[in-house]
């Protein structure tokens, strides 16, 4: 009998997988000792038991508040620096004067009126409390001077109205310190007991509902009677510290005293001597010192003067009587011997350089953008290959005949068309006079009593101004109606004038090389390699490596060189004179990227590449940014105008300057007041960020078929139709389509789409290129007008109280 056999169709089962339900022992003969990626990358940790996992947190606890008590106990120590006070008034009706008097009180301690005379700053030494001040103030209406000295305060007193609590200008003042970042600060209301007993309940209760909005879960002091003074005081030596985290990780100093040494060779520059005491971090000699408003400078040296303001001054007995006396703080510098003040001198071989800039190399070839000289000459080889020599029969060539008969017919034109246009000036001339002359005798007895108040108004009414500011809110509106639509010009080809622009088929995904087409300026800027890990290298650094200079409290003389002579005259006048020290790379110019949002104080419009004056960090300068979408792509769509509804990216060229950092921007208005427009922060410092300015041009279907329309007006002559054939059309309506030929001479066109077009539609083109700031950076910028309570009123609401 044959045995069975199965057929070529014959069903085939899966094999049974039995390495799925392997054992942990052939698991482990297979993998012959190997870990697994996470096992590798991931720190053992040990599973602590239940009792010291409890341990452990309790130390961390005790660990914490013992850092939080030596800060408190440090600051305003005589082993650390005074407790820097400033003191801001938040209304009209504040008496700053009287604040200070009751600070000021002998029987809390010793009172020390500073160097420079100054009748808004003194230093209060009170041995009881083992503690020392320094309040300071800034001059009225000088809104820089309070924003620079917040960046360095220890805490900020405000004053606050007992009915209004703070009116407009102080409103605006609050607005701009909360952008920039408050330090530790305290409330206290001046002047409740001033009124009528049964209305002092009633306003307190009106006025801690109104501080809730600004200031959430903090208790107001008053500051009316001696008692009330010293309670304060307590409340800020007691208060824990708020950290800024652009001051804590740079050596900084507020400047109690500053003399001036001119050098031999040139008067306006000389040697400045800044004494003060030294906070955040030590200050090494080598490092770069920058002057807020004023620039970046070099130190020679560092001098270690006897401490001015000490909590317990030495007292040493007379051999004559036997008396106490103190040893006067000035009597024991002039005593000093010259050797013994200096704590450290510079070392040129690791001095950082005051580089800013890189010098370019023209021979490199790194800038592929050409510059104007160069398309100027490449135009002027352009006509004279042009100009070609011909052999012509007898007479002149075609080209001179052309530019002769265009010659007569211009000239001959322009002449009757200024006559004719002469001659109708004339007789609208004397139909204006005649009129004139008839309305003068019919109103000669006619009189308007607001005349005399309307000539008065246009007296401070500046037109041109006016005018400026028309067009740019026609401007604004315009773009929001039709955005960067622009108008082909007919005058030039559209070919030369969008010679710069390209064609993308998707805006978020096309290629786009960021080291093309740089301009020229790109060579004068430094770039990293990697931003972020430079970042984290420097700052742990910061953290880890002793660095060898002056320690934080001690009271030492900076001997800054090369400084101009305006520097010592404006602190002369009454300014705060404020240094930082600089990281490294923090001198050198480059590309900044900041994220801004519009203040809602400000309903001006602010045009992309207008002059700002930019607060960031601890510096202070006037630059022209670009405007872009904040998003997550590789290219950013510019922006015309800073609009009030999302929050944007301002590019500019600047100093390099790590962040975290917070951002302000002002604008200069006519009156020579400046005013917030907006706030933000300090993204990265990155030239590689794509900036993509987009024009689009518009054309309307003139024919319409099933699939295909002719497109009129886009553009007005043959040859851009050709020119701009590649790129892809689009309408408002949502259709697709490309160019498919020109129709005669006059920029006609037939194009196809992917369907039917309405005759309401619009044909659209897009363009792109990419667009790079102006180099207009300036460290410098100009005092501001004092603040006019008319004038901020008028942008900053006032405050309901009820």
């Amino acid at each position: 009998m044959a045995a069975h056999r199965s057929g070529p169709l014959k069903q085939q089962n899966k094999a049974h997988k039995g390495g799925r339900h392997r054992g942990r022992g052939s698991a482990q003969r297979d993998g012959k000792g190997r870990l697994a990626l996470k096992v590798l990358s991931r720190k053992v940790r040990k599973e602590l038991s239940r009792v010291d996992q409890r341990h452990r947190a309790s130390q961390l606890r005790k660990q914490k508040k013992e850092a939080v008590l030596a800060e408190k106990r440090q600051l305003g120590s005589k082993d650390g620096p005074p407790h820097q006070v400033l003191v801001v008034p938040l209304h009209d009706r504040i008496s700053l004067p009287e604040a200070f008097r009751l600070l000021q009180d002998k029987d809390t301690g010793t009172v020390h009126l500073n160097e420079w005379g100054s009748t808004h700053s003194f230093v209060l030494l009170c041995p009881r409390l083992k503690h020392r001040w320094y309040f300071t103030s800034a001059r009225p209406g000088d809104l820089h001077a309070v924003l620079d000295m917040a960046k360095v305060a220890d805490t900020i007193l405000f004053l606050l109205d007992p009915l209004e609590g703070w009116d407009s200008t102080g409103d605006y003042c609050l607005s701009c310190l909360f952008a920039q970042g408050l330090p530790t600060y305290t409330l206290a209301v001046q002047g409740i007991s001033g009124l009528p007993p049964r209305k002092q309940i009633d306003a307190r209760k009106k006025l801690s509902k109104a501080v809730e909005k600004r200031f959430p879960d903090d208790k107001l002091l008053l500051l009316d009677t001696q008692q009330e003074a010293q309670m304060l005081l307590r409340q800020l030596a007691n208060q824990k510290q708020r950290h800024l985290a652009f001051r804590d990780r740079r050596a900084y100093m507020f400047a109690h005293a500053a003399d001036f040494v001119p050098s031999e060779e040139n008067n306006l520059v000389g040697t400045l001597k800044i004494s003060g005491y030294i906070r955040g971090q030590t200050l090494n000699v080598n490092s770069l010192l920058h002057i807020i408003g004023q620039g970046d400078f070099q130190m020679k040296q560092v001098d270690a003067p006897i401490d001015p303001f000490l909590l317990n001054p030495r007292v040493v007995k007379s051999q004559d009587s036997g008396a106490a006396m103190e040893i006067c703080a000035m009597d024991a510098v002039v005593d000093m011997e010259e050797d013994l003040k200096v704590l450290m001198k510079a070392d040129p071989e690791r001095q950082e350089s005051l580089q800013t800039e890189v010098i370019p190399d023209p021979m490199e070839g790194e800038q592929t953008w050409p510059t104007e000289e160069e398309l100027d000459e490449a135009n002027d080889c352009l006509k004279e290959s042009s100009k070609v020599v011909k052999k012509v029969p007898k007479g002149t060539s075609s080209y001179q005949a052309e530019w002769i008969l265009d010659e007569d017919g211009e000239s001959g034109g322009e002449d009757e068309y200024d006559d004719t246009e002469h001659e109708d000036f004339i007789e609208e001339e004397s139909q204006d006079e005649s009129s004139e002359k008839e309305e003068e005798e019919e109103c000669e007895t006619m009189t308007i009593g607001e005349s005399v108040h309307d000539d008065l108004y246009d007296e401070n009414v500046d037109e041109e101004a006016e005018e400026k500011m028309l067009e740019k809110y026609k401007q604004e509106r315009l773009q929001e109606m039709f955005p960067d639509e622009v108008d082909t010009p007919r005058d030039v080809a559209a070919r030369i004038r969008f010679q710069k622009y390209r064609g993308l088929k998707s805006f978020r995904t096309s290629p786009w090389d960021p080291k093309e087409n740089l301009p020229q300026d790109y060579a004068r800027i430094f770039q990293f390699q990697n931003f972020t890990n430079t970042r984290k290298r420097i700052f742990k650094e910061i953290e880890e490596k002793e660095v060898e200079g002056a320690e934080v409290g001690w009271y030492v003389t900076l001997h800054v060189s090369e400084v101009p002579i305006s520097v010592i005259e404006y602190f002369k006048r009454g300014a705060p004179l404020i240094v930082f020290s600089l990281l490294p790379h923090e001198q050198k110019m480059s590309v900044l990227n900041m994220v801004v949002s519009r203040h809602p104080g400000n309903t001006e419009p602010v045009k992309a590449k207008e002059e700002l004056i930019f607060h960031c960090g601890f510096r202070r300068f006037r630059a022209s940014p670009l405007f872009s979408q904040h998003t997550a792509a590789d290219k950013h769509k510019f922006q015309r105008f800073l609009t009030a509804d999302v929050a944007l990216v301002a590019t500019v060229y600047g100093p390099i300057t790590f962040p975290p950092a917070s951002v302000l921007l002002f604008k200069q208005n006519s009156n020579g007041m400046h005013s917030l427009i907006a706030t933000g922060h300090l993204l990265s410092v990155d030239p590689d960020r794509m900036v993509i300015k987009r024009v689009v041009l518009s054309g309307h279907p003139f024919k319409i078929f099933t699939k295909t329309a002719v497109v009129r007006y886009m553009f007005f002559n043959r040859e851009d139709v050709l020119w701009f054939k590649p790129v892809e059309l689009r309408t408002k309506w949502g259709r697709r389509g490309h160019i498919k030929e020109p129709l005669g001479t006059h920029g006609h066109m037939k194009c196809s789409f992917d369907g039917k077009l309405k005759s309401q539609d619009t044909v659209l083109m897009n363009l792109y290129k990419r667009v790079f700031p102006k180099w207009t950076y300036d460290p410098y910028v100009p005092e501001p007008v004092p603040w006019m309570k008319s004038e901020i009123s008028s942008t900053v609401p006032e405050v309901d109280m009820e």
